[in-house]
């Protein structure tokens, strides 16, 4: 339609402009084309068919990257005193996982915008089980670095593959409650490492407990590549979006408005979670063995109830106009309130700030539901890849940090004393500090608009609350509402007056019928019925109605 095809050549479009509007979007169904037999086949799946062989296929590889991430936490113990591990090798062990997981993810955005993420997902699996099962026959400090950093690559793209496969298959509205589940589901691999993997590990050790991981990573693998359906190629752009580089995303002001806040509070609960929750429960608390697993059960389920939570919150907040990135703000105060509450030792149970921390990073489900919003579909895994490179250098940094911070401490009786942990928690609540007032700063609004002030897709996003590059498709359908209602109302004038002139011509026959035939004269008779005086009352008739509509129309 010419509208619609105007407004993709508008310059203020530009993906420079950070408000490329969207080749594969749509307008809404009303609004759009007829759709055939198969086009209705390939994209209208139900409800319960994409959960089924999307969200739950995902959520199992999700779980497994979950579950890897975290159990560091559950075996540090016995690492440190099977291979003689001080808190810098810990720290720097744990953390190889992080470092391989984030040199993958821009790469892996590009993939998973070419590939698909069933492909992708199925191939990082199958290297997740062969790091699993090196990390299970290693024997020194080095083979258990290499086993980790090769389980890294493999659970890269367990969050990331299924984000993109919800924004390919599930509605726009629906992207952060979808979010949800998948984290939530996910996130029930915290949980298994801790009591469940504990019993494991007693009964079959470390080394038995990996080699069952990599015959489930194996499994899901398989499972994805049976299960998933492929994306179809016939939408247009979807697989490349060349226009959209990871230097444009990096370029736009509106993600760093988000990326700072959500990979300092984000990368930091998956680094005190995965590893320094242990250590500073058993040296700072004092707990015992039997308790510090019990508070990593809590956290875990606090993880996944905060991510099913923050999911359905932060979407009904959306329908009464509460914005994702004020859910967002909220979230990530209450996690750096608990963990201040952490360091400045406030009487509280201990369990209950972790997990407000642990929940947090669950906070994905908000800040990578924003980011999607910030740019097209087809760059959906490009953009969620440069956010979570952040999140996950974030949390190499703070795992490796807490290590060499705490080192600079002597041990008393075998442990480091508190204030080398609070020290350290301490450091990295400064800079979420930071990240947090970066976020609230008032102007953050202002730079999206300053040189696109007079285009009327401000007004219509002023109108709707929500960003620029958002109302994109509500202009589109708007615009095309309009093209439409001319036709409509053209089409409605023609009817109308199609309709007058049969009722005119219907008149004129009607009043021929009735006029009264003379029988006083049969030449006055003669005169009546003649074709060419009927013809002549006709025609008066009919100018008579033409003029009477004419006057009724002006």
């Amino acid at each position: 339609m010419a509208t619609s095809r105007g407004l993709s050549r508008s310059p203020y479009f530009d993906a420079s402009h950070g408000f490329a509007a969207d080749p594969d979007d749509e307008l809404p169904r009303i609004l759009s084309r007829p759709r055939d037999q198969d086009e209705e086949t390939n994209y209208g799946p139900s409800t319960r068919y994409l959960v089924a062989t999307v969200l739950l296929p995902f959520a199992v590889g999700y779980y497994l990257g979950y579950l890897y991430r975290t159990i560091n936490a559950l075996i540090s113990g016995t690492l440190v005193s099977e291979f003689g591990l001080s808190a810098a090798d810990l720290g720097v062990l744990t953390a190889s996982l992080f470092l391989t997981f984030a040199a993958i993810q821009l790469p892996l955005g590009a993939l998973l915008d070419r590939f698909g993420p069933r492909r992708v997902q199925a191939a990082l699996l199958s290297i997740a089980a062969i790091g699993a099962a090196v990390f299970a026959h290693a024997h020194t400090l080095a083979g258990l670095i290499l086993g980790r950093a090769l389980i890294g690559v493999g659970v890269a793209g367990a969050l990331m593959a299924g984000l993109k496969a919800l924004v390919l298959w599930f509605p726009a509205e629906r992207i952060a409650l979808a979010n949800g589940w998948l984290i939530m589901l996910g996130a029930l691999g915290a949980v298994t490492a801790t009591a469940p993997a504990e019993f494991i590990v007693a009964e079959i050790g470390w080394r038995g407990l990996f080699l069952i991981l990599s015959i489930l990573s194996a499994i899901a693998a398989l499972l994805i590549l049976r299960v998933v359906p492929e994306r179809p190629a016939c939408r247009q752009g979807e697989a490349t979006a060349p226009g959209m580089s990871i230097r444009v995303i990096y370029q736009d002001a509106r993600f760093w408005q988000i990326a700072p806040l959500s990979a300092t509070t984000i990368g930091s609960a998956w680094a005190l979670q995965s590893l320094w929750t242990g250590p500073w429960l058993a040296e700072v608390e004092g707990l015992p063995r039997h308790d510090v697993v019990m508070h990593l059960l809590l956290m875990a389920i606090g993880l996944s109830a905060y991510a099913l939570i923050l999911g359905t919150t932060g979407d009904r907040l959306r329908r009464r106009g509460v914005s994702l990135s004020a859910t967002f703000g909220f979230a990530t105060g209450l996690a750096m309130l608990a963990q201040l509450a952490l360091i400045l030792r406030w009487p509280i149970p201990a369990w209950l700030p972790w997990i407000a921390i642990a929940g947090i990073g669950a906070g994905t489900v908000l800040s990578y539901a924003i980011v999607t919003e910030l740019f097209p579909k087809s760059a959906s895994g490009r953009a969620n890849g440069a956010l979570n490179l952040l999140h996950i250098g974030a949390a190499f940094a703070v795992q490796v940090g807490i290590g060499f911070v705490v080192n600079l401490w002597p041990t008393e009786e075998g442990r480091h004393p508190a204030i080398a942990y609070q020290t350290a928690l301490g450091i990295v609540l400064a800079l979420q500090a930071v990240a947090f007032l970066w976020f609230a700063r008032p102007t953050r609004h202002a730079a999206c608009a300053r040189h696109l002030t007079a285009h009327p897709i401000h007004t219509l996003a002023a109108a709707l609350g929500v960003p620029a590059a958002v109302a994109v498709p509500y202009l589109k359908a708007r615009e095309d509402w309009r093209f439409r209602q001319a036709i409509a109302q053209g089409q409605m004038s023609s009817w109308r007056s199609a309709a007058l002139a049969s009722m005119m011509t219907a008149a004129a026959i009607s009043s021929l019928l009735l006029i009264p035939v003379s029988t006083t004269t049969g030449t006055a008779h003669a005169e009546l019925t003649s074709p060419e005086n009927a013809g002549a009352m006709a025609a008066q008739v009919l100018l008579g109605l033409a003029a009477a509509h004419s006057s009724t129309a002006h």
